[in-house]
């Protein structure tokens, strides 16, 4: 699936500023292990402790999330979502 980047939280942050409601339309991407690997990747992977304790992957320091309107992978619909959404490039880059 598409990962996105939310431009309200800031890089190296230990907790992720998209809480409650934020959370139902824009999943965390989570991980089982502190050191994910994400396969084609080159960015640095790593995990922040997410609200309900979940590994929160996170990507050259920013927190990882899915859309929930995303139905496959290759959909973007939440790319440009209210100014503040976009997609993560396999480099850690946002795409905008």
């Amino acid at each position: 699936m598409t990962l996105y980047y939310f431009t309200k939280d800031e890089k190296g942050t230990s907790s992720s500023v998209c809480t409650g409601d934020c959370l139902a339309k824009w999943p965390i991407s989570t991980a089982v292990s502190d050191e994910p690997v994400l396969e084609g990747v080159t960015g640095e992977a790593g995990t922040i402790e997410s609200p309900d304790g979940e590994k929160q992957v996170t990507l050259n320091g920013m927190p990882l999330y899915t859309f929930a309107q995303d139905a496959k992978p290759g959909d973007t619909a939440g790319q440009g979502g209210g100014g503040v959404w976009y997609a993560a490039a396999p480099d850690g880059t946002m795409i905008q």
